[in-house]
Protein backbone atom coordinates (compact mmCIF):
# COMPACT_ATOMS: atom_id res chain seq x y z
CA UNK A 1 0.00 0.00 0.00
CA UNK A 2 1.29 3.31 -0.94
CA UNK A 3 0.54 6.45 -0.41
CA UNK A 4 -0.97 9.42 -2.87
CA UNK A 5 -4.35 9.67 -5.07
CA UNK A 6 -5.88 6.50 -6.01
CA UNK A 7 -5.66 5.02 -8.92
CA UNK A 8 -9.45 4.24 -9.03
CA UNK A 9 -12.31 4.65 -6.71
CA UNK A 10 -15.76 2.95 -6.55
CA UNK A 11 -18.49 5.02 -6.11
CA UNK A 12 -22.69 4.26 -6.50
CA UNK A 13 -24.31 4.93 -9.83
CA UNK A 14 -25.51 8.73 -8.55
CA UNK A 15 -24.97 11.01 -11.44
CA UNK A 16 -22.36 13.24 -10.26
CA UNK A 17 -20.69 14.74 -13.39
CA UNK A 18 -18.52 17.45 -11.95
CA UNK A 19 -16.61 14.61 -9.93
CA UNK A 20 -16.84 12.33 -12.97
CA UNK A 21 -14.85 15.31 -14.64
CA UNK A 22 -12.45 15.77 -12.14
CA UNK A 23 -11.36 12.13 -11.51
CA UNK A 24 -10.74 12.10 -15.62
CA UNK A 25 -8.45 15.16 -15.11
CA UNK A 26 -6.58 13.34 -12.07
CA UNK A 27 -6.24 10.26 -14.58
CA UNK A 28 -8.22 8.48 -11.95
CA UNK A 29 -10.60 5.51 -13.30
CA UNK A 30 -14.26 5.83 -11.75
CA UNK A 31 -16.16 2.68 -11.28
CA UNK A 32 -19.55 2.38 -10.63
CA UNK A 33 -21.75 -0.09 -8.50
CA UNK A 34 -24.97 -0.65 -7.97
CA UNK A 35 -26.62 1.28 -4.90
CA UNK A 36 -27.88 -1.22 -1.54
CA UNK A 37 -25.56 -4.11 -3.25
CA UNK A 38 -23.24 -5.16 -0.16
CA UNK A 39 -20.87 -7.10 -2.48
CA UNK A 40 -19.80 -3.75 -4.12
CA UNK A 41 -21.18 -0.76 -1.79
CA UNK A 42 -21.04 -2.74 1.35
CA UNK A 43 -18.39 -0.57 3.36
CA UNK A 44 -19.44 2.53 2.56
CA UNK A 45 -23.02 1.67 2.99
CA UNK A 46 -21.73 -0.49 6.72
CA UNK A 47 -20.33 2.88 7.45
CA UNK A 48 -23.34 5.74 6.32
CA UNK A 49 -25.53 3.15 8.63
CA UNK A 50 -23.13 3.60 11.51
CA UNK A 51 -22.80 6.90 10.99
CA UNK A 52 -27.04 6.95 11.19
CA UNK A 53 -27.00 5.14 14.30
CA UNK A 54 -24.90 7.66 15.80
CA UNK A 55 -27.10 10.45 15.41
CA UNK A 56 -30.45 8.71 16.01
CA UNK A 57 -28.93 7.98 20.13
CA UNK A 58 -28.63 11.64 20.77
CA UNK A 59 -30.88 14.51 20.30
CA UNK A 60 -28.74 17.50 19.32
CA UNK A 61 -29.91 20.78 20.58
CA UNK A 62 -28.14 22.84 18.04
CA UNK A 63 -26.76 21.72 14.60
CA UNK A 64 -22.94 22.85 15.26
CA UNK A 65 -23.51 20.29 17.96
CA UNK A 66 -24.45 17.10 15.37
CA UNK A 67 -21.72 18.73 12.88
CA UNK A 68 -19.02 18.61 16.14
CA UNK A 69 -20.25 14.85 16.75
CA UNK A 70 -20.21 13.83 12.96
CA UNK A 71 -16.94 15.19 12.76
CA UNK A 72 -15.42 13.13 15.93
CA UNK A 73 -17.01 9.84 14.39
CA UNK A 74 -14.98 10.61 10.71
CA UNK A 75 -12.19 11.52 12.56
CA UNK A 76 -12.24 8.37 14.48
CA UNK A 77 -13.06 6.32 12.01
CA UNK A 78 -10.03 7.59 9.60
CA UNK A 79 -7.51 8.16 12.66
CA UNK A 80 -7.76 5.52 15.19
CA UNK A 81 -10.07 2.74 14.17
CA UNK A 82 -8.26 -0.13 12.13
CA UNK A 83 -9.66 -1.23 9.55
CA UNK A 84 -8.95 -5.37 8.78
CA UNK A 85 -9.08 -4.81 5.18
CA UNK A 86 -6.51 -2.05 5.49
CA UNK A 87 -4.21 -5.05 7.29
CA UNK A 88 -5.66 -3.77 10.56
CA UNK A 89 -3.88 -0.06 10.54
CA UNK A 90 -6.12 3.17 9.94
CA UNK A 91 -7.44 4.85 6.40
CA UNK A 92 -4.92 7.69 7.22
CA UNK A 93 -1.73 4.95 7.89
CA UNK A 94 -2.14 3.91 4.78
CA UNK A 95 -2.79 7.71 3.14
CA UNK A 96 0.26 9.27 4.61
CA UNK A 97 1.98 6.15 3.67
CA UNK A 98 2.84 5.19 7.42
CA UNK A 99 1.18 1.26 7.06
CA UNK A 100 4.41 -0.83 6.43
CA UNK A 101 5.93 1.51 9.23
CA UNK A 102 2.90 0.72 11.81
CA UNK A 103 3.13 -3.02 10.84
CA UNK A 104 6.64 -3.85 11.23
CA UNK A 105 6.54 -2.24 14.61
CA UNK A 106 3.63 -4.27 15.72
CA UNK A 107 5.73 -7.46 14.31
CA UNK A 108 8.88 -6.44 16.41
CA UNK A 109 6.73 -5.83 19.68
CA UNK A 110 5.10 -9.44 19.13
CA UNK A 111 8.29 -10.67 18.49
CA UNK A 112 9.55 -9.26 21.98
CA UNK A 113 6.39 -10.35 23.41
CA UNK A 114 6.77 -14.01 22.66
CA UNK A 115 10.80 -13.93 23.32
CA UNK A 116 9.61 -12.79 27.28
CA UNK A 117 7.11 -15.19 27.68
CA UNK A 118 9.69 -18.14 26.27
CA UNK A 119 12.24 -17.14 28.50
CA UNK A 120 9.76 -16.75 31.44
CA UNK A 121 8.64 -20.22 31.07
CA UNK A 122 11.84 -21.34 31.00
CA UNK A 123 12.62 -19.63 34.19
CA UNK A 124 9.16 -21.18 36.20
CA UNK A 125 10.46 -24.91 34.36
CA UNK A 126 13.35 -24.78 36.07
CA UNK A 127 12.28 -23.12 39.37
CA UNK A 128 9.63 -26.17 39.12
CA UNK A 129 12.62 -28.40 38.93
Amino acid sequence: MEAGKPSLTLRHAGRQYKLRRYLESQQIEHTRGAPYHPMTQGKIERYHRSMKNLVQLQNYAYPWDLERESACFVDYCNHQRYHESLGNVTPADVYFGRAKEVQSRREEIKRRTLEGRRLQHAELLKASA
